[in-house]
């Protein structure tokens, strides 16, 4: 089974940081995603949605010390609901990304990109799987047929 999450968008407020009582630190990351698409009538629509990604101890750390409002961020994780009753005794829950990776972006490539964790700790290997240049994510006009099945 697989719980996996991927999620590129801009974060709409400082991370927000608290400390449990161990001492570990806990950061809630509010992050927007958006799409555009044309509707029934041609017309071109943007949706954004809004995602609350938490991370823990170094990685909420390393978000505190280094994003801010407005910047690009990709993250991978996972989904995760959590249900509550607030103080009118109502029942909710909400459903949260858990963040094992963050990795700022920016519109340059190759400015201020920082990894979370960082290269030599990172288990994935993250800067072998996702392309850094355009041209390397761009498709190949070659025409070569690929092994993809779709």
């Amino acid at each position: 089974m697989v719980n996996k999450v991927t999620l590129i968008g801009y974060l709409g407020a400082d991370p927000e940081i608290r400390r449990i009582e161990n001492g570990a630190a806990v950061a809630r990351i509010r992050l927007a995603t958006s799409e555009s698409y044309k509707d029934s009538t041609g017309n071109w629509q943007n949706k954004s949605e809004w995602h609350t990604v938490i991370a823990w101890r170094e990685l909420a750390e390393k978000a505190e010390a280094n994003l801010k409002k407005g910047a690009l961020l990709y993250v991978e994780g996972k989904l995760t609901t959590r249900d509550w009753t607030d103080q009118n005794n109502v029942k909710r829950s909400s459903t949260e990304v858990v963040a094992s990776y963050m990795r700022p972006l920016s519109a340059r490539e190759g400015v201020g990109q920082r990894s979370f964790p960082t290269a030599e700790n990172d288990p994935q290997q993250f800067s072998r799987n996702v392309p850094t240049t355009q041209s390397e994510s761009s498709m190949s006009s070659s025409g070569a047929e690929d092994d993809l099945p779709f």
